[in-house]
């Protein structure tokens, strides 16, 4: 019975999975605050085959240890050779140029035509430690931060930001080279989350797919003999009620909430919190004709019309799926199209497609 349990909460695997900018950030933060001189690392250019998109962070120490990845290859090991041995990045920025003739590319094993631009902050003393702090505590609660360093001083101001925005360098490249004024903003933020309501076989592929996509995954059903059979390992998973859950995790416009149970009794009681919420996207597995019921049973709980047109429903893109996998792609694949401006763009247009 789950209906008595309302007020009961068991989580575990409580601590969400920290996204890869917050891991190198705190750890960063961490060997500041300890006195031990520190680089912070940010791929701010890409020309061909690039092993590692723009925004990319890696921070290593004086004493060798690195947290993050460049390249996940040679460039990495060049790196800190250079930064050990005093040879740059002493005391202000430096932006470094891998991969120009082809002798590097193969020297540091880069794909085929690819060369990387990178900025080599020092962090040689707690002079910038407020702002690391700042840094993460915004990350933690979930809210966008952006930092803009002057390359040349390496002076740095910080700025809340409502949104993610794609990284900022100014440089002008030439042969090895960075001419001119040179500055950079990046924006930091909170890993998307995806949110299921059911841990049924729909949710164990979804789940193991939206880990590979980086999505903190949390999984959440009030049926603790189902939840023992959990079989994915590295997902947040909430024993309860499903809107405390959404209420206490999902309420964000970096989270999706999808209801997978097919029943009423757990989903409509999660939609009905989730339709409230800044949620991003709002879904919910079923046939034409369960999605209608389920509308009119939402039309009872005191939800507007315009909050129960939020919801996607049948969720995911039409592409014919009917196996769990299938199901699974189909839900990934509306996501990742609403999370790009060309998807938001045609987001109603879905509706209008044969499920």
């Amino acid at each position: 019975m789950y209906t008595d349990v309302h007020s009961l909460i068991v989580t575990v695997c409580t601590m969400p999975m920290e996204n890869a900018d917050q891991q190198v950030l705190k750890q960063l933060t961490e060997w500041v605050s300890e006195g031990q001189a520190s680089w912070l690392c940010t791929v701010v250019k890409t020309w061909g085959s690039s092993p590692r998109p723009v925004g990319s962070l890696l921070c290593c120490n004086s004493l060798g240890h690195l947290a993050g990845s460049l390249s996940g290859g040679c460039i990495e090991e060049d790196l800190l050779e250079k930064l050990q041995a005093g040879s740059m990045a002493r005391d202000t920025p430096e932006v470094l140029v891998y991969g120009v003739t082809q002798a590097e590319t193969e020297k540091l094993g880069l794909p085929c035509g690819g060369q990387l631009q990178v900025v080599v902050e020092p962090f040689p003393d707690k002079k910038h430690l407020p702002v690391l702090e700042k840094l993460v505590s915004r990350i933690e609660a979930r809210q966008c931060i952006e930092r803009t360093i002057d390359i040349a001083t390496g002076d740095m101001t910080v700025e809340n930001k409502q949104r993610f925005q794609h990284l900022k360098f100014n440089g002008e490249f030439s042969n090895t080279t960075i001419a001119g004024e040179k500055s950079m903003s990046q924006t930091y933020g909170p890993r998307y989350q995806l949110l299921l309501i059911g841990c049924g076989q729909v949710s164990q592929y979804l789940a193991e797919m939206a880990k590979a996509l980086d999505y903190h995954v949390i999984v959440c059903d009030p049926r603790e003999n189902l939840m023992e059979q959990w079989p994915v390992e590295g997902i947040q998973l909430i024993t309860g009620m499903p809107d405390d859950a959404v209420k206490a995790h999902a309420n964000d416009p970096f989270s999706a909430i999808i209801a997978l149970t097919h029943d009423p009794r757990i989903d409509d009681m999660g939609l009905m919190e989730a339709l409230t919420t800044d949620a991003y996207f709002i879904g919910a597995m079923g046939s034409k004709k369960t999605s209608e019921n389920r509308r009119q049973r939402l039309q009872q709980l005191d939800l507007t019309d315009v909050q129960i047109d939020r919801l996607h429903a049948p969720v995911g893109l039409p592409i014919g799926s009917k196996t769990p996998a299938e199901i699974a792609i189909a839900i990934l694949a509306q996501l990742t199209a609403l999370r790009s401006e060309k998807g938001k763009a045609v987001k109603a247009d879905y509706r209008k497609l044969p499920a």
